[in-house]
């Protein structure tokens, strides 16, 4: 069995594991924010397997930027970000992830 423990990784709102035997993702993966639809705010996980640098912005239906969850350099690891979209409309929005060559796209839903 593999001691684990998550701990913030001094960011607030990212969290990474730290396992006893070092064990990291193996792939690069955005997954769909807890909970959706949401009010006010969600949690957005992903993984990374490298070193990266590593954005996370969030994007009205119209494609206008309306947040930066992450901009930085991060280590391999876990990781798991809040969204508080209390000063936004209910509707449609997206979020996206690029991290070395690696992006992708999810969508969630803001009900007020």
């Amino acid at each position: 069995m593999i001691a684990r423990q998550v701990v913030p990784t001094g960011t607030a709102g990212n969290f990474s594991a730290i396992n006893s035997n070092k064990i990291y993702p193996k792939q690069f993966a955005l997954f769909q924010n807890y909970l959706n639809s949401f009010n006010p705010s969600t949690i957005i996980n992903y993984e990374i397997p490298k070193s990266s640098f590593v954005k996370l912005k969030v994007y009205d239906i119209l494609r206008r930027e309306i947040a930066t969850l992450v901009n930085e350099q991060k280590p391999a690891g876990r990781y798991n970000v809040a969204f508080n979209a209390s000063k936004y409309s209910s509707g449609i929005y997206f979020y996206r992830i690029e991290a070395g060559s690696f992006s992708q796209i999810k969508k969630m839903v803001l009900l007020k």
